[in-house]
């Protein structure tokens, strides 16, 4: 599957916060995919009409940026290709949760990719949260995802420690990683880009390529963590990895 991407070589629309947009475009470079990230009302809609799939991010949303990710959706609903929601600190504010709801009522989003506390404010669940961290709280995560699922008509992968990703009837659930991936900004910001590109493979289900994605991306995060020890040389090992012309062994086999 990572071969055939890499072959097709898709673009991928990202309007997404400007702490992470830099790390973001290298990272999809990297895994050897073509990144665009114009977030200008005037061009979004023709950006969006050459691209392969859109990744949308809340992390630093403001009215403007808001407006843009609406038009650049119509024109993916329109195209129909992938959009993928990525609800940065959902339950941080009042204005990012009504934002985010609002994405997920009036576009047809494909994948909404969160952490566990924004999973939870999205579906009104008990959970204690800080800012854009994923918190703790109580409650089957993989029942509270389905829950979204029903809700809003999309697929939703919930990454941590470990990952699940389901669209209702089918679920997987993917280990590996490391704990110096919650170290670097922006980690689950690239995720969301690198899984709307594995989104533009027709050839297979969107749960397959989705779960193919995660497994890669862990699998990426536990390489370069044996030869980074520290945040800064991790970032740089990360990005080596994701260039690597390895297929991910899937499902931890």
């Amino acid at each position: 599957m990572l071969r055939e991407l890499r072959a097709r070589k898709p673009l991928i629309h990202c309007i997404t916060n400007h702490v992470v947009s830099n790390f973001q475009a290298n990272g999809l470079l990297a895994l050897g995919v073509s990144p665009v990230m114009g977030d200008e009302q005037q061009e979004v809609a023709e950006l969006t009409g050459h691209a392969d799939a859109l990744s949308l991010n809340i992390g630093t949303i403001t009215e403007r940026s808001f407006e843009s990710m609406l038009i650049a959706g119509r024109a993916a609903m329109k195209k129909g290709i992938p959009i993928v929601l990525d609800p940065v600190g959902a339950g941080a504010t009042a204005y990012r949760l009504q934002a985010v709801k609002r994405l997920l009522t009036e576009l047809d989003i494909t994948l909404l990719r969160c952490n566990a506390g924004e999973l939870a404010a999205i579906a009104g669940a008990d959970w204690q949260a800080r800012g854009v961290d994923a918190g703790e709280g109580q409650g089957d995560l993989e029942a509270i995802a389905k829950q979204v699922v029903d809700e809003y008509q999309t697929i939703v992968a919930v990454t941590g420690t470990s990952d699940l990703v389901t669209d209702g009837d089918r679920t997987e659930h993917i280990t590996g990683g490391d704990p110096l991936m919650a170290s670097v900004t922006g980690m689950g910001c690239l995720l969301s880009a690198v899984l709307a590109a594995f989104l533009t493979d027709e050839e297979s289900t969107p749960i397959d390529a989705l779960a193919y994605g995660l497994q890669m991306y862990a699998n990426a995060g536990s390489r370069a963590s044996k030869i980074a020890l520290n945040p800064g040389t991790f970032q740089m090992a990360f990005l080596d990895e994701l260039s690597k012309r390895q297929e991910a062994a899937l499902y931890g086999r």
